[in-house]
């Protein structure tokens, strides 16, 4: 499980000690009962205070891994892009959406952090279900980095009409990493729709019936995601149940005396949110009240508005305007010693709002735009007596299942009206026909049924099994224990033959801007030098500069051998090695692929010409789009570009890195050339220092013996880490004197 939020807060007591408490929301509350039921089974998310977060812990059962978010993160990732950017936009623009570009950045950079933890967490072949609108580019990021695995996607709030959608900037990358999952799934059939005609309208991919065929980057094969339809519920028993319970009952008799036993108690339950449409309630409630449609002696209103993203000026704004008007209405017509609106600002917790329910003669849900709203069913389930009148939205979700209530368009006040009263007048003999009727859609659906629906098509979609990279074995950036290190190298060096190999860039020399002013460490090149002088040892550098350019920066002798353009080049090789294992003529260039070069190396230097500072290199076999200088923007912008192009080229092995994005009509890799050279030399283990995603391919293939290193930060399927090529000369040296020793 990957969502925004953990199911619980920290709360710091006043002994300075951290309490967890369960969060507020729908989808805690809708998952929580599942993740339960789940053999083995992880949340990742966000604990709820910005700052480090803490370990992971287990809690009421489950395992949860927090993520960190800074205030910077909460103010720019969750209070701006995802609340005052996507959630207004996709409930149809109630409010005006706000665009900044540094919220864009932060949402990125969050939605990464994200993918990193879910990635690290998940085990090999394992299931990924990834929640919201918060975390809309973390499939793909998942996807980038663990192809073993099936991701699902659900979207708990409405997806808006590809007109709407189109406003959103960067909405291309939006879909994209929507289109990670092998399953994406939405509550309505419309949301699906208008996705679906999203992708096909902006992306221009194939779409037949609900299947949409995403094109891999370059060579890599044709993709399938499934789009579905899967209306959420509640935890139907658990809350019928509730209704069993004496101090639940007792609390709603109560709750009627407090009320001073009126005849009729009106109830809305919502978050304070401008798409809920509380104003509108509350209008069409003064109206009744102003003509006298509604004696405030003999009914009362209760309105819990639970308090909600309150930094965001939106929200502010609504709450002043709510509270505002619950006071005139309560000034004008309340009688002496009862409200005629009794407004809640603050959260209830499930047994006490449940006797609410169970108070309620008649619930207003009155969304004008929602997912699916979970209080209609919360509702539903506390009515095992058959008694009470649901009023709903015909604008929630909720609407295509519960059919019994009483509809209304919620912008239309006079029709808002007419429903409150036909709701309370309605008769026992109907009002028992129609809960009898919504009761049997709630409680044989629940959220175990929803969520047992969607694994299971998860489970059926996707194919797993053609996935090449293995668990990420380190996240983040810290460095393998020093001792751990020298145990691996000391067993390593007792292996009789073994082939060492290493990147160039980031590794032995550090990445700067210029790259013919590159300057190797010459201690860790000496080491490597001698290294190659040893029986039994043969040593290689596996780069993606070009061979002859990785020559000149390294002058090495014929006893190491070098691999440039990821592989695509192969050098001399000493006259010991098997030289037919390395057989050139699968690398050989053909006119065929010598005008689709010229062809994409064109197309780069366009890309480069509309951002400055973007470089385009070109190779025997390949052309390189180079970011690093580019100005403001223009990295992330031309690789983007450059991303999209590639999604055009199905016979070119297209190979993002480090600012950097190369494309060669030679299909190889760096895992391939070692695991060539490692045949090539009788290698009985290898190790590999890498730095970069190109490495990636080098990790994945770590065999019993093998040892991979991660030279710097971020997940990898290395198992040794350390923080830098300062570091590495070290490395060497040591490997260097245990293989003298040995």
């Amino acid at each position: 499980m990957v969502a925004n939020r953990l199911p619980v807060d920290s709360r710091t007591l006043p002994d300075g000690a951290t309490e967890w408490v369960t969060s507020p929301g729908g989808l805690v509350t809708a998952m929580e009962s599942v993740m339960r039921t789940v053999d083995s089974g992880a949340w990742v998310g966000w604990g709820g205070s910005p700052g480090e977060a803490p370990e992971p812990f287990e809690a009421d059962g489950m395992s949860l891994y927090p993520v960190r978010l800074d205030q910077e993160d909460v103010e720019r990732y969750y209070e701006g892009f995802s609340n005052a950017t996507l959630w207004p936009l996709y409930h149809d623009v109630i409010v005006d959406p706000e665009f900044h570009r540094t919220w864009w950045d932060s949402y990125v950079t969050a939605n990464r952090r994200f993918a990193r933890a879910a990635g690290a967490v998940a085990s090999k072949g394992g299931t990924i279900w990834v929640h919201d609108y918060q975390l809309q580019l973390v499939p793909r990021m998942i996807r980038d980095d663990r192809t073993d695995v099936r991701i699902g996607f659900f979207n708990h709030i409405p997806f808006p009409s590809v007109e709407l959608f189109s406003q959103l900037p960067k909405r291309n990358q939006m879909l994209r990493g929507l289109l990670g999952s092998d399953l994406v799934g939405f509550q309505r059939e419309s949301d699906a729709q208008n996705f679906l005609g999203a992708v096909r309208k902006l992306l221009g991919y194939q779409v037949d019936g609900q299947v949409i065929s995403v094109p891999g980057v370059g060579a890599a094969p044709v993709r399938e995601v499934l789009v579905q339809t899967f209306p959420i519920s509640i935890d139907s028993e658990a809350v019928s149940a509730l209704t069993e319970d004496t101090e639940v009952r007792e609390r709603a008799a109560q709750l009627r005396r407090d009320l001073g036993d009126p005849h009729k108690i009106v109830l809305g339950v919502d978050r304070l949110d401008y798409t809920k449409g509380i104003r509108h309630r509350l209008k069409a409630w003064g109206e009744l009240l102003n003509d006298g449609s509604i004696d405030p002696h003999d009914t009362v209103m209760i309105q819990v508005a639970t308090p909600s993203r309150e930094r965001v000026e939106a929200y502010r704004q609504l709450r002043d305007e709510v509270e505002l008007t619950v006071g005139r209405i309560n000034g004008d017509h309340a009688p002496i010693g009862r409200p005629a609106v009794s407004y809640q600002h603050r959260s209830f917790d499930r047994r006490d709002m449940t006797a609410l329910f169970m108070a309620a003669d008649v619930v207003l849900v009155t969304a004008l735009r929602d997912g699916m709203n979970l209080v209609a069913k919360e509702y539903v389930a506390s009515r095992p007596d058959l008694r009470g009148v649901l009023v709903l939205s015909e604008f929630a979700g909720a609407a295509d299942e519960l059919r019994a209530a009483v509809m209304v368009n919620p912008h239309d006040i006079d029709e808002l009206k007419s429903a409150i009263l036909r709701a309370l007048a309605m008769p026992e003999e109907e009002q028992e026909e129609a809960m009898r009727s919504l009761r049997h859609q709630v409680m044989e659906n629940d959220v175990q049924a929803w969520a047992h629906d969607f694994l299971q098509h998860l489970e059926q979609s996707g194919d797993p099994a053609h996935g090449t990279r293995p668990t990420v074995r380190l996240a983040g950036g810290d460095s393998t224990d020093p001792e751990a290190l020298d145990r691996a190298l000391e067993d390593f060096s007792d292996v009789p033959r073994i082939l060492i190999a290493s990147d160039f860039d980031g590794v032995l020399a550090p990445i700067v801007s210029d790259r013919d002013a590159v300057e190797p460490d010459p201690k860790a090149l000496s080491t490597l030098r001698a290294l190659s002088e040893l029986p039994g040892v043969a040593v290689a550098l596996v780069s993606g500069r070009a061979l002859e350019d990785l020559d000149s920066h390294t002058g090495m002798p014929s006893s190491v051998v070098l691999v440039g353009s990821h592989g695509a080049e192969v050098g001399a090789l000493p006259p010991w090695m098997q030289s037919e294992v390395l057989d050139s003529a699968a690398l050989s260039m053909t006119p065929e692929k010598e005008d689709l070069l010229r062809s994409i190396t064109e197309n780069l230097r366009r890309i480069a010409r509309a951002h400055p500072g973007v470089e385009v290199e070109t190779k025997p076999s390949a052309a390189v789009l180079h970011t690093r200088n580019a100005k403001g923007r223009g990295s992330i912008n031309a690789t983007e570009s450059a991303l999209e192009y590639a999604v055009t080229l199905p016979d070119v092995t297209v190979t993002p890195g480090k600012e950097v994005v190369e494309f060669s009509v030679v299909h190889t890799s760096k895992g391939a050339a070692i695991d060539a050279l490692a045949r090539a030399s009788a290698a009985d283990a290898w190790l590999y220092l890498g730095d970069d995603v190109t490495d990636e391919s080098v990790f994945a293939q770590l065999g019993d013996r093998d040892v991979g290193i991660k030279v710097g930060d971020g997940d990898t399927a290395a198992g040794y880490r350390i923080s830098g090529p300062d570091q590495v000369g070290a490395a060497l040296k040591r490997l260097n004197d245990l293989r003298r020793e040995s």
